[in-house]
This record gives C-alpha cells, structure tokens and sequence, in this order.
C-alpha cells in the first residue's frame, strides 16, 4: 500500500513539474516572439526616419533662385511645427494645460484683501474681467452671516494688489447669499482701470463628469497659485464638487478649463478637508454690470479683453 501512495504521489508531482516546464518554454518563447516584433518595428521605424530625413536633406541641396518669391518653410520649422502638434494633441488626451498658458492667466489674478471694523486683514482671490472689472465671491467683500447668526462684522475697505500696491476697489454687484458656499455667492468689484491681461469667460460650460480643470488663487496668502483637479458631481444646491486643492485664500479665484477659459469660482471647501472642493459655475447674471462692450470682445483679442465663448468652441 505504501508502495502505491509513494507511486501515485511521484506521478502527480512528474506531471506538475513536467506542465510548468512546459509552461515556462511557452511563456519565454511568447516573450521572446514580442521582443522580436518590436525589435522589428522600431527598425522599420528607423529606416522610415533615415529615409525622411534623407529626402530632406536631398530636397535641402537643390539650388535655388535668390528672387524675393516665397519660400518653404526650413526643415527646423517644420520639424518645431510637428512637435507643437504632438505636445498639444497629448495636452488634449491627457487633459493637460500647456504651462505657457497657465503662466500666462496667473497674471489675470489678483491677491484681494479686505479690512473690517475691528480692525481685521482678510485674504482672497479676484479675476480680472477688464476696464478695472473683477470677479470673486461675495463673502471675500461683504460681512455674511455666521452659523445662521448675524454678524456685527462690516467690510470698511477692498484693496486689490497690483504691483505689489494695494490698489482700492468698490462694490459693484454681488448674489443674494447670505452665508458661504452658496450659488449666490458672488461679487463683482471694481478698481481704475489696471494693465492686466482680461480673462475670456464661459457661461455655458457642461461641467462633465472627469472633466479636467485648472484653479489658480491666492492659497494661504503666499500669491496666486496653480492647482489642477477633475470635475466631481453637481449638487443639489447648484455647485459642483472637485478633487482640488481648497486652501484658505483661493476663494473667488479661477477655474478654468482645457482652453485656458474661466468658467467657475473656486467657492469654498468640504469642513475639515482642503482637497473635496465646491465650486460655482458662472452665470449671465453674474456679468450682468460688466460692460456689454466687454463681453462682446472678439475671441481674437484674449490676451487684451474679454469675451464670452461658447462651451463647443
């Protein structure tokens, strides 16, 4: 009997080292196979670049006439050209912003600060909508409740840094909130006309599910700082959730989409969590005292004013 369990025993464990050899030389002979078919297309990758190039070359050294006609553009143009494309196409894929771009609508931001009645220095963000035009949220500029009581807080004085001056503004109009965090808690502010780059806006962005966003505010008073999330869900109250970064201070600054467009306010945060964010889609009604001459600017003139987009452009 021991005879026969020792046998049976040896059988199985032959058996098994026999299916994992056998496994094994498949499975290096399937690696093997893939290391050849790659090996094969990047030569073939290879040689189509040197014949490229050699073309180039070859097309480079035809004598030409030194009339003032036009010429083609040289090999290092086009081969720029093509690399832009390929940067912007991964931007796009990626939901990537091209860091010049984020550079350059840092600069469409203000730090905002406020001074009270006992004598108290509070902090923001405001985006510049052009002609000393900005937006931010209403509880940056205007004493609001707290915890349902009333406060015998006041706003004496708005000041926006421009140059590292602190520049006085006015309030021009802001939403019906009575607390924070509430769709209508908005401002809009005015100082004398300053040489900022105006923001574009969009009234009608779709706010999709995973849709990448870019925030730039005034995080914890240390300057205007960029932050990057992706759209959560709507809520019921009329804002939408983000996984970006809320800290004190980015309030009424910046959210803007893949083409560099404002399309919300970064409006307040999950208690106790500085990454689940809310924030407030803009609105018409929000721009309802900018100058229409503004919100009518050409989408050409970007860099200068601003212009309402569509959210398909």
């Amino acid at each position: 009997m021991m005879t026969k369990r020792v046998t049976y025993v040896t059988a199985i464990l032959g058996t098994a080292v026999t299916c994992f050899t056998l496994g094994a030389v498949q499975n290096h002979r399937a690696e093997a196979s893939a290391r050849e078919s790659y090996d094969s297309r990047l030569t073939t990758l290879q040689d189509e670049l040197k014949r490229a190039l050699t073309r180039e070359q070859t097309h480079s050294d035809v004598a030409v006439g030194t009339a003032g006609a036009p010429t083609d553009v040289s090999n290092e143009e086009k081969r720029e050209r093509l690399v832009a494309d390929i940067k912007e196409q991964l931007g796009h894929e990626m939901g990537l912003l091209p860091v010049r771009l984020i550079r350059d609508r840092q600069a469409s931001f203000a730090e905002l600060y406020t001074y009270d009645n006992h004598g108290q220095r509070s902090y923001g963000t405001a985006g510049y909508l052009g002609q000393g035009y900005f937006i931010t949220v209403k509880h940056a500029v205007v004493a609001l409740s707290e915890d349902g009581q009333k406060s015998d807080r006041t706003i004496t004085s708005i000041k926006v840094l421009y140059q590292g001056k602190e520049v006085p503004a006015k309030l021009i109009d802001a939403g019906k909130a009575e607390m924070e965090v509430d769709r209508g808690d908005w401002a809009i502010i005015r100082t004398r006309d300053l040489d900022l780059p105006a923001l574009r806006v969009d009234t009608g962005f779709a706010y999709e599910f995973a849709d990448p966003i870019f925030r730039l505010g005034n995080d914890y008073s240390k300057g205007v700082v960029a932050s990057t999330g992706y759209i959560g869900q709507r809520t019921s109250t009329g804002l939408v959730t983000s996984l970006t970064d809320g800290h004190p201070g980015v309030s009424g600054g910046g959210v803007l989409d893949q083409r560099g467009v404002l399309v919300g306010i970064p409006i307040g945060r999950m208690q106790g969590d500085y990454r689940f964010s809310f924030i407030l889609p803009l609105r018409a009604e929000m721009l309802r005292k900018v100058p229409e001459a503004l919100m009518a600017a050409p989408a050409h003139h970007a860099a200068e004013t601003v212009g309402i987009v569509s959210g398909n452009e």
